[in-house]
This record gives structure tokens, C-alpha cells and sequence, in this order.
């Protein structure tokens, strides 16, 4: 390196750029709403949400309207007391500027504006002001109605009073930068679900999301007085139920405690925690003191009454979470996040409020419903013995692997690679197209594992019985790293899972059961974005002239090209399935990774996948039909 270089690249006090103000959120707005993805474009409207919700914790607001509007904009509107518009005292403009331009500015550090919220870094309404092309505020405060508006988090009018009203409220509208955001296109579906919670975790307070982006506006509104009660409920909608009341306990002066579980006859756990209204994906203290008590109780009750005897192990925890749908909800006053995403709780004092509250009012529960009790009690003993079962199933599979020396299936094609990172496993329905991929694929990096016949409805299995499962047991064992509470991702022994199916009735029922397993016992492969959709071709348009085939991944798409080409002398062939197609069309449509189309599958896919699933293949009978008559009309590619 020369002198000059050396110079240029100097490191010295002129080196350290210090951004000021909001200019560090738009230079870095992943700190602050985690991602410029979709998720971070619903983290800005989740934000002005959760600060009116905070209203409605504080006993003020009870109705709260998002709009998403024509021009991509989003408006949040709420009847709580309004953002105080005096001058504040120490910055010397109006308080609801400080509010949105200010990091670190809100009411909720100890000023007495609020004793419980979601919002406690004070950077929510500043990050949503500093990330949108253009932001109005509106206050109503019962004698005025105050504006301003702001642009790319700069005020560029004052706090103009425009009109009088007696009514209450902030209306807050706001365009995200373009320039920051990957896509301003809102998913509905997913706002929803959000509102939706937030009323199931505010009993009596009213939301509704209008969606004037379309020809016919869509509104929908969501109003329960149940709270969590009927959070459990609308869960377990499509499921079996034990307890045909949820268990609801509520205390807890210092921290207030609400609890709801209910059972059914599935075989899977599903628990939803909350603090302050903000979903805690990766519990916390207030989950742990939940679930200890959890143990506690039933084994105290099982005892006591004898439904354990002397010789019995006392249950386990997991046991006892076996078919449980549970959602905790706790409001602190100072809670303490990792992060400003907070996905987990770390108040230490929490676990033990929350196992209080629970030791008190499960076992006052248990011995006032005894038949209830004995009924999950039941169920609890079963999962013990599965859970043993499981174990010695487990073990002599381990065994048997030892034994033959070889722990890989025998329909595994396996790649060369060692380095998981450039690995892929495609799993392909039926031997046919298993063997066109065999001998099609790249064999340095792609390992095939062909699937045949219909695979085991996991909804009505335990752990257990997958363990024996000529059709599951393969795709276990390729993948190579366990399944439910043993599956560690760190033993993968391929990056990419593929499931290769036909794009017909059979293909997408093979695609769900194979989601809803990844699902269920290895959800750290959705998580980690790990499981992918192959995308065949439906179509292959052959022309003289033409240098190579056409293929069509639809019918807009065969359209389009036969009316680029020509339909005259096009043979157009349609696939009806993978088995159709030679090595080396299967190559250049489906798994050449410079060619090919694969679809990520988001958990939120699985989890809609496992839904439908419950519906199609559960016990109950009544939405099944609702789900048939509602969708029959959807069908297509039906071979009849």
C-alpha cells in the first residue's frame, strides 16, 4: 500500500459521523422496526396503533379505526384524550411536535401520562414520522382541533388551530418513504390478525381496518367483551374441545395477571404471551412463572386425589401443555424488553406474581370442577405414557440405525457437499419423478428423497407412532436433525428443504401434509426460512423457429406467450405431472438454481396450512363443510 492510500484512508477525529436526531433512524431503520420488509412497513401502522391502544390501557379510549387509503397513506384514528398541543416546557415547541420529532420524547418514562403501555422507549411515533415521505397529525381536545405536517420526520407547517369540536382523539395519517421500503403494498390478511388480537387483549374496546385500496372497500371490525376468554375460543374453533368453558384466572394487584386455557384432543401446544398488548414470541418471565405453576398445580391436585399413585413419576411439564391452548397476558409498569422489537420479558420479579397468582386460582379451580380436572388428568397421563413411548421408540431407532451402520434411508439420493449452507434436499412425490430428479440434478449439491403414497394425517398421531412411519420416518432421517422437543437445526444436514409435488389435487394435499409436519415437529426449519415450494411448469410450447421451448408456470402466463409467438403451428403440451418430464426438463424448469422458481414458506403459511389441515382432516364434521361450501368454488386442476 503507498503513502497516498495510507493517507486517504485515514482514521482520525474527521472519521466519526455523528447523526443527529431522526437522521439515524432513516440511516438505519432496521434498529428500530427490524427490517425495510413488509414487516417493517406493518411495524410503522403497529406503532401508532399500539401508542392509541396505550390510550385505551389508560381507561380513556375506546374505539380505534385504521384506514388504508387509496394512495398507499395509512390513517389511525382514535377517541382517546388527544397528544397535549401546549408548549413544552422544556423544548419550547408544542408538545405534539416533540412527540413526533423528538427521539426519546413520550409519556411514558414516569411523567404520570401513563401507568401501564406497550410503547416505553418513546421512539414510536418519531421512527413512524422519520420513515414516512409525509406525516399530518390531527388533535381534538374537546375545545380544538389542532394540525400539522410533517416531512421525511421534519415539521414543515406550525401547529395551525383549524376549527373547534367538543370531541376527543388523535388522527394520525402518514405515507412510508418509498425510498426506504422494499414495497408499500399492505397485507390486509395480516393487519387484521393484529387488530384482531388486540381486541381479544382489550376486552370492550372496539377496532375496525377499512381497505379503500380496492374497487369495493372491505371494513372489518372486531369487538369482544369476552377478552381472553374468547381469544381461546376463537383458537380452538376448529378443534375438539375437553373443557367446554375455558379456565379464566385474573389477579395480581402490583402486576395484573389474566389468564385463559382451554384443552382439546390435539396433540400440540399452543401458547400466546403477552405484555402490555405486545406479543412476547420468545416469552419471558412472565411464561415461565406461568408454566411452572402450570406443573405445580395439576401434580399437586393428581396427588392429592390419588390420580397419581405412590410409584408414579410426577408429570412433566410438557405433558401437561400436551393439547393445551393458553394465552397470558401481564401489564407491568417498568417492563424491561431485550430490544426494541421486545420479544422477551426479563422483569425477574414477574415469574413469581404470575405463579402466585396461578397457585392460588388454578387450585381454588381444580377443586371446584373436579370432573374437569379429571378429564385433563387424562389426557395429561396419556401424553406421559406417549412421551415414554416416544422415548423407547426414539432410542431403538437410534439403535437401529448403529446397527446398520448406515443412519441414511435407502430411497435417499444424496449429494457429494458436506457444507449444509450450499445443501439441498428435494423431497418429490412419487418414484417416477423421483427418478427423472435422480438422474436430472446436480449431483455435487443436490440430494433427492422420493415420497410415495399418502403420508400420516399428523393430526390425529402422537409423537410416538411418527417414529415408526415408513413414509415420515425417511424424511426425518435425511434431514437429520430429530423431530419436536429433540430437533436441533444445528444438525441439518441440508440448507434448503424442496418440496417438489405435482401442481394438481394430489400434489397440493402432499405439499399441506408435509407443512403441517414441518410445522408441528420442526418449526425451527419455517422459522429459519429453510423449507421451500418448487414451482413446476403447467405448460411447454413447442414452435419451429423457436431456438428453445417455452414453459408456463400458468395459464396467464401460456396466454401471454402464445400471443407473442403465435398460437399458429404451437404445439402447447400440458403436464399433468412431474413424471411427464425427462431428466433434463426437470432440470431446466424446476431445479436449475439459475432457472428455476422456488417460493420460500413463511411460518405464516405453515401456520395457515396447519389450520386448514385441523379443519380437512379433524374430528369435527362442521367446519369442514362450512370450509368446502365457502372454497368449492376455488378448485382447480381437479382430475375427475
Amino acid at each position: 500500500m503507498s503513502k497516498d492510500e495510507k493517507v486517504t484512508n485515514a482514521y482520525n477525529e474527521d472519521s466519526i459521523q455523528v447523526l443527529e436526531g431522526l437522521e439515524a433512524v432513516r440511516k438505519r431503520p432496521g434498529m428500530y422496526i427490524g427490517s425495510v420488509s413488509i414487516r417493517g412497513l406493518h411495524h410503522l401502522i403497529y406503532e401508532i396503533v399500539d401508542n392509541s391502544v396505550d390510550e385505551a390501557l389508560a381507561g380513556y379510549c375506546t374505539e380505534i379505526n385504521v384506514t388504508l387509503n387509496k394512495d398507499n397513506s395509512v390513517t389511525v384514528k382514535d377517541n382517546g384524550r388527544g397528544i397535549p398541543v401546549g408548549i413544552h416546557h422544556k423544548m419550547g415547541i408544542p408538545t405534539v411536535e416533540v412527540v413526533f420529532t423528538i427521539l426519546h420524547a413520550g409519556g411514558k418514562f414516569g411523567g404520570g401520562g401513563y401507568k401501564m403501555s406497550g410503547g416505553l422507549h418513546g421512539v414510536g411515533a418519531s421512527v413512524v414520522n422519520a420513515l414516512s415521505d409525509w406525516l399530518v397529525v390531527e388533535v381534538r381536545n374537546g375545545e380544538g382541533i389542532y394540525r400539522q405536517r410533517y416531512e421525511r420526520g421534519k415539521a414543515v407547517t406550525k401547529l395551525e388551530r383549524v376549527g373547534d369540536t367538543k370531541e376527543k382523539g388523535t388522527t394520525v395519517t402518514f405515507l412510508p418513504d418509498a425510498t426506504i421500503f422494499e414495497t408499500l403494498d399492505y397485507e390486509l390478511d395480516t393487519l387484521a390478525l393484529r387488530l384482531r388480537e388486540m381486541a381479544f387483549l382489550n376486552k370492550g374496546l372496539k377496532l375496525t381496518i377499512e381497505d379503500l385500496r380496492v374497487e369495493e372497500p372491505i371494513k372489518q371490525e372486531f369487538h369482544y367483551e369476552g377478552g381472553l376468554t374468547s381469544f381461546v375460543e376463537y383458537l380452538n374453533k376448529n378443534k375438539e374441545i375437553i373443557n367446554q368453558k375455558p379456565i379464566y384466572i385474573e389477579g395480581g394487584d402490583e402486576v395484573p395477571v389474566e389468564v385463559a386455557i382451554q384443552y382439546t384432543t390435539a396433540y400440540t401446544e399452543n401458547t400466546y404471551s403477552f405484555v402490555n398488548n405486545i406479543n412476547t414470541p420468545e416469552g419471558g418471565t412472565h411464561l415461565e412463572g406461568f408454566k411452572r405453576s402450570l406443573t405445580k398445580c395439576f401434580n399437586d391436585y393428581a396427588r392429592k386425589y390419588n390420580i397419581l399413585k405412590d410409584k408414579d413419576n410426577n408429570l412433566q411439564g410438557e405433558d401437561i401443555r400436551e393439547g393445551m391452548t393458553a394465552v397470558i397476558s401481564v401489564k407491568v409498569a417498568d417492563p424491561q424488553f431485550e430490544g426494541q422489537t421486545k420479544t422477551k420479558l426479563g422483569n425477574s420479579n414477574v415469574a413469581g406474581i404470575v405463579s402466585g397468582v396461578m397457585n392460588e386460582k388454578l387450585a381454588n379451580y381444580l377443586e371446584e370442577n373436579p370432573s374437569v380436572a379429571k378429564a385433563i388428568l387424562e389426557k395429561c397421563i396419556s401424553a406421559s405414557r406417549a412421551r415414554e413411548a416416544a422415548r423407547k421408540a426414539r432410542d431403538l431407532a437410534r439403535r437401529k440405525t448403529a446397527l446398520e451402520g448406515n443412519s441414511l434411508p435407502g430411497k435417499l439420493a444424496d449429494c457429494s457437499e458436506k457444507d449444509t449452507e450450499k445443501t439441498e434436499l428435494y423431497l418429490v412425490e412419487g418414484d417416477s419423478a423421483g427418478g427423472s430428479a435422480k438422474q436430472g440434478r446436480d449431483r455435487r449439491f443436490q440430494a433427492i428423497l422420493a415420497m410415495w403414497g399418502k403420508m400420516l394425517n399428523v393430526e390425529k398421531t402422537r409423537i410416538d407412532k411418527i417414529y415408526n412411519n415408513e413414509k415420515l420416518l425417511p424424511v426425518i432421517t435425511a434431514i437429520g436433525a430429530g423431530i419436536g422437543s429433540d430437533f436441533d437445526i444445528s444438525k441439518i444436514r441440508y440448507g434448503k428443504i424442496i418440496m417438489m409435488a405435482d401442481a394438481d389435487v394430489d400434489g397440493a394435499h402432499i405439499r399441506t401434509l408435509l407443512l403441517t409436519f414441518f410445522f408441528r415437529y420442526m418449526r425451527p426449519l419455517l422459522e429459519d426460512g429453510r423449507v421451500f415450494a418448487a414451482q413446476p411448469p403447467l405448460y411447454k410450447i413447442s414452435k419451429k423457429g423457436l431456438k428453445e421451448d417455452i414453459y408456463c408456470y400458468s395459464d396467464e402466463e401460456l396466454a401471454e406467450q402464445l400471443q407473442k409467438v403465435g398460437k399458429e403451428n404451437a404445439a402447447v403440451q400440458r403436464y399433468k405431472g412431474l413424471g411427464e418430464m425427462n431428466p433434463e426438463q426437470l432440470w431446466e424448469t424446476t431445479m436449475d438454481p439459475a432457472r428455476r422458481t422456488l417460493v420460500k414458506i413463511e411460518l405464516e403459511d405453515a401456520a395457515r396450512a396447519d389450520e386448514i389441515f385441523t379443519i380437512l382432516m379433524g374430528d369435527e364434521v362442521g367446519p369442514r363443510r362450512e370450509f368446502i361450501e365457502q372454497n368449492a368454488h376455488l378448485v382447480q386442476n381437479l382430475d375427475i
